[in-house]
């Protein structure tokens, strides 16, 4: 019985071959692991970033561009972000310090997680970092933190909505949440802190992630919209800033397609001609992760042995789920599908086999393709896993069986 193959996501454009091979920001696969001193390594061209930052300002012309430090937290890539963003989104405080030792400006962070410690929230008064509020008791946390300190603290209202973001991959508000502030009990805190001489600061509002929807987005914000101007008027306070939070997406799968930029900016821009006066001079942000650096990232592996089960084919590598949990189905996936993947060694030739990609972990979660059609690959060949810049290396457990992390490298930034 001949095995069929399944299919797998689309190869991010941005991408070129040189002799054959993968080329990454104009040079070879291979050769970015000579020069990172081996694999697995994860190479992030940061020209392919930079092109994405450029679409996102022409398209959303005025809205301010934050970059969310989850996505991926490597130091020289929060350097090369720091004066090219309008700021960043962190949900701890080693992100914090991981920011402040590339010398980001406390001003420009925004702090939300919904179980800040004491220590993390002192550090961010004393950074000057925005506090995204999540409950009552983390705004009393917060206002006696600043009074020790002698400082009035940057406090802004994270709102859990009364509406989801449809069709998002990661649903973060609507319903009883961990998750920000219920809308209904906003305005009884917003003057609260106030009143307390907070520096306030505004709301910030994530309905959820990962939508390929540019229809969603857009009505996820308009009603963002609506909702933070029905809460600064029933609060009675002025609406500095506001966090659209982001959502966008990036197609990992088969049959997926990317976000529609330009049909996102138009609504947004529509929604904003006819925002209530309250929001006239509030400054609206999105931040934004996955979708700036998700498919710049290449996680680069050798395949180790090429073994035989059953007329079936397997191509082990020199890596898995332990730096690419994601790929392999088991971060928030509730069925398995392929990620893109190519034998960066042999990217141009044609397929000729069915094998399976799978890594060298002792467990049989550990897949990275399943059923895939593949130029035949030996030991030695480099297999190319896309979509690899965001929620990689830093989301996956590099501890797990004792095999390390993998190296990573940021190219291309000049």
């Amino acid at each position: 019985m001949t095995l069929m193959s399944k299919p797998m996501g689309p190869i991010p454009p941005g991408f070129a071959t040189i002799d054959g091979e993968l080329a990454i920001a104009g040079v070879r696969a291979r050769d970015w692991v000579a020069r990172a001193g081996g694999a697995p390594l994860f190479v992030y061209d940061a020209g392919l970033i930079a092109q994405r930052m450029a679409s996102f300002r022409a398209a959303l012309p005025g809205i301010g561009l934050h970059y969310a430090v989850k996505a991926n937290p490597l130091a020289p890539l929060l350097a090369f972000m720091a004066d090219r963003v309008d700021g960043f989104d962190i949900a701890s405080g080693g992100e914090l310090a991981a920011l402040q030792a590339v010398g980001v400006d406390g001003a420009l962070i925004g702090f939300a997680g919904p179980g800040k410690r004491d220590a993390d929230i002192a550090a961010a008064i004393a950074g000057g970092v925005t506090l995204h509020i999540e409950s009552p008791h983390e705004a009393d946390r917060a206002l006696e933190a600043g009074a020790r300190a002698g400082i009035a603290p940057r406090l802004a209202i994270r709102v859990n909505p009364d509406f989801q973001l449809a069709g998002a991959g990661m649903r973060m508000g609507g319903g009883a949440r961990p998750f920000g502030v219920d809308a209904e009990a906003v305005p009884a805190l917003a003057r609260r802190l106030v009143a307390a001489g907070a520096d306030w600061r505004g709301f910030h509002v994530y309905a959820g992630s990962q939508s390929l929807d540019a229809a969603a987005i857009v009505a996820s914000q308009v009603a963002t919209l609506e909702l933070v101007a029905r809460l600064g008027e029933a609060a009675g306070v002025l609406v500095p800033r506001c966090n659209l939070g982001g959502g966008f997406g990036i197609p990992y799968h088969a049959g997926q397609t990317s976000l529609d930029l330009d049909a996102v900016g138009a609504g947004l821009a529509q929604a904003l001609a006819t925002r209530a006066p309250i929001l006239a001079d509030t400054r609206f942000v999105v931040e934004l992760g996955r979708w700036l650096v998700g498919e710049a990232g290449v996680y680069l592996a050798p395949v180790i042995e090429r073994k035989h089960s059953r007329g079936e084919t397997f191509l082990v590598i020199d890596g898995g789920l332990h730096h690419q949990l994601a790929a392999s189905g088991n971060f928030g996936s509730v069925i398995r599908r392929n990620y893109p993947l190519a034998i960066a060694t042999r990217i141009a030739a044609p397929a000729d086999e069915v094998a399976h990609v799978v890594g060298c972990l002792c467990t049989p979660l550990d897949r990275m393709g399943d059923a895939l059609a593949l130029p035949r690959a030996e030991a030695g060949d480099l297999v190319a896993l896309f979509c690899a810049g965001a929620y990689g290396a830093s989301a996956s457990p590099a501890a797990f069986l004792g095999h390390g992390p993998a190296r990573e490298i940021l190219v291309g930034a000049g």
